[in-house]
This record gives structure tokens, sequence and C-alpha cells, in this order.
């Protein structure tokens, strides 16, 4: 790659993707929002400025490097595997006392009772299931943009409406203009830390006085999937908030840490009667087999391979983080096992020349923007993709006129 393909790209990144506009919204709300969004966003739009696409189906035959999703490539743990195994015996009964014996060990964990706990089919069905019992008689949600939009999705489809507030130029969730975007028709706030699909968080400290205020007057959500992958002091666990009787609900997941993705197990920590107001509706784990419930509870107990993917996560974070700064990117902050960067080629092709080549990625528009979040691998895998990026960007910048 030449210097001055380097150099144009990063002029063209800086240009394009940091603080790429003011806000222009209704007076009335700009005395609410002071932060300058970080891209270029407005609230109070409804719409989404994010876009995402899919691969199809027919170009996974050419994917040999999967980091189109954020799982966890070393697991499940051993020890997962072999308690998956020795219970396919009880793939006969139901989980009711698996069940329990999770709940409890869950309880233990998070400093909770067993009625604090819900379990369910991954933290997607916490998300789905909040939302609906929450805003089946419509109302609204808060939420930053961009943000993981699952819950918000569903929000919208049983009626209520969303009020989006913009990350910070330090791609923060604006806490005070959440706070102040309150009313009376609010049925949930909902916070993703670490965010996906930026990376970025948003202190600890600052979500927990957010929450010991807002919580008094509307249940908040804080979806914590890649919190233990964060490996930052500046961010911990809310549950401390739950602890202390506050309406807050936290969800995690074993799709990230425990490398369960495909298992499908997750829990939530909330007050009693929140737990409740699910189960009146359904029974969640009712949707967990025995299998994934056994080999959770085997994977909770393995420490060692916790460790060991963290170590392996942040190593390869901060070599692909290297390599994208080297090749003139400038990607956004990460704590996760994801990386989000802008990119100067629209999104279809640059996808579909990273296909071509069996690396398989995501690719998003955020306000008309186009980026790659790249998810991590193994140490080789991530290798390969960098070493992909180069030839398909060095191809790109010709075929776009030495952008």
């Amino acid at each position: 790659m030449s210097n001055n393909s380097t150099t144009s790209r990063r002029s063209w990144l800086k240009q394009g993707a940091l603080f790429a506009g003011g806000l222009m919204s209704a007076p009335a709300l700009m005395s609410k929002v002071q932060a300058m969004p970080a891209f270029g966003m407005t609230p109070y739009q409804g719409s989404y400025h994010l876009k995402e696409y899919h691969i199809a189906p027919p170009d996974f035959s050419k994917i040999k490097v999967r980091l189109l999703a954020n799982e966890n490539p070393y697991g499940p743990s051993p020890k997962a595997i072999q308690a998956i195994a020795e219970s396919a015996s009880k793939g006969n009964r139901y989980v009711y006392s698996s069940s329990r014996q999770m709940e409890e060990m869950l309880a233990e964990r998070e400093g909770v009772k067993p009625e604090n706990i819900l379990l369910a089919p991954g933290s997607t069905d916490i998300l789905e299931k909040t939302a609906i019992v929450q805003c089946m008689n419509g109302g609204n949600v808060i939420s930053a943009e961009p943000a993981y939009m699952s819950l918000v999705k569903t929000s919208q489809a049983v009626g209520a409406t969303w009020k989006n507030i913009p990350l910070k130029a330090d791609y923060a969730h604006d806490l005070d203009a959440m706070a102040s975007a309150v009313d009376s028709d609010t049925k949930l706030v909902y916070i993703c830390n670490p965010n996906n699909p930026t990376g970025t968080i948003t202190p600890s400290e600052d979500i927990m006085k957010f929450s010991r205020k807002v919580a008094d007057k509307v249940p908040v959500f804080i979806d914590e999937a890649y919190i233990e992958l964060a490996m930052d002091p500046k961010v911990t666990s809310a549950v401390g908030l739950v602890q202390e009787g506050k309406d807050v609900i936290i969800a995690r997941t074993f799709s990230k840490l425990h490398g369960m993705a495909g298992l499908r197990i997750g829990y939530m920590v909330a007050q009693p009667e929140r737990v409740q107001s699910i189960k009146d509706m359904v029974r969640t784990e009712m949707g967990i087999s025995v299998t994934s419930m056994e080999g959770a509870m085997a994977s909770l107990a393995d420490t060692e391979f916790q460790e060991k993917t963290k170590t392996l996560n942040q190593e390869c974070r901060e070599y692909v983080m290297g390599e994208l700064k080297s090749q003139g990117f400038e990607p956004y902050p990460s704590y996760t096992s994801f990386i989000l960067f802008p990119i100067d080629m629209p999104t279809e092709e640059f996808m579909t020349a990273m296909v071509n080549k069996g690396i398989g990625i995501r690719t998003y528009d955020i306000f008309d923007k186009p980026h790659c979040r790249v998810s991590m691998g193994t140490m080789d895998e991530v290798k390969q993709f960098t070493e992909a990026l180069v030839q398909v960007h060095d191809k790109g910048t010709v075929q776009a006129g030495g952008k």
C-alpha cells in the first residue's frame, strides 16, 4: 500500500465518520440534548439510521474465516461439552430440576435471591419478552442510537414508539439526554454496555448514578452481553442496583464468554415482580434444552476456560486495532469481541469483495457512512482478515479514483 493511498484514506475517514453533523431537532429538544452526537444523528426521529446487510446464504460456501457474528471461536469449554454429552440421556425429561439448580447457582453468583433470576434461551429472548410485557399497551422506549435493536424493534412491533438518543462524541450514552427524555408514557430505558455495534463503553459509575435516579420513575434495562470481555476497570456489572432494590433489569448471556451461542442460554437479574411479570405470560425456561442447561452450569465452574477466552480475545483485539490503524483506518474503541470501523467503499461492494477472499464480516451504513464490523476469531483468522483487507481496500481505492 502506498503512503499516498494511506494518507488519503485516513483523511477521508476522518472527514466522513467523526463528528459528522450537528443537532437539527426542534427547539424544545435542543435544551435537553447538549452533547455533539458521534455520528451526526438527530434525536427523536424514530427511524433507523443504521442499515445492516446480511450475507446471502449462497455466499456462505465461499467463507473460510467466519468473522461475521460475535461468536467465541474457542468454545464451548471442554467441561461444558462433557456435561452436554453426559446429560443427553436426560433428554426425555423436562428441565425443572436443572433450572432450579441453575437459578440457585446464578443467584449466589450475583448476590441475589433465586426469585431475582429468570432463565431464557439467550439474552435476546429476554430483550424481546421484556419489550412485549412492558410495551403491549403502547408508550415509548428510550435507547441510544446506534444500539442493539432487538428490544426497540419488538417494542415498536407491539405498538410503542422509540426515542433515539445519539451516542455522544466519545461514543458513550448521553445519559443526561436520556434522563430528560423520560415522560409519563415511557415504559423502559434501554442501555447496552458495552454497546453493540460500536463496541464502546459508558463508564459504569455513570450508569449507576443515572439508574439510581431514573429507575424510581421507569425500569432501566442494562444489557451486559459483552461485559465479561471488557477487561477495563471502568466497566463493571450494574447488578448491585438490583441488590439495592432498584427497578433495574440486567441481561447476561452464555453466547460470548462461554462460547454457547448456538446452544441458546442466558438469564435476567431483576426485581421479583419484573421476573414474575414475564413468567405470568410465558415460561422462558421451557425454551432451554436440558443439555444446554447442564453445559452452562459446567461452564460457569470452568474459570480457566473463561480466563483463557478473555486473554485470547484481548490479544486479537489489540492486534486488529494496531493493523487497522497502520493501514490508515480509524477504528472506534472496542471493549468487546468485535471492532467497528468506517470504510471508503460501499458496504455491499466491500462485503462481497471480502467474501470472495473467504472472509465473512458484517457491514453497516451508519448515518449514510459505510462501516465494517469484524468479530474476533483466532489469531490466525484475524491475520487472514487483515491480509485480505489490504488487498480489498488497495483495489477499492484505485477503483474509487484515489479517494
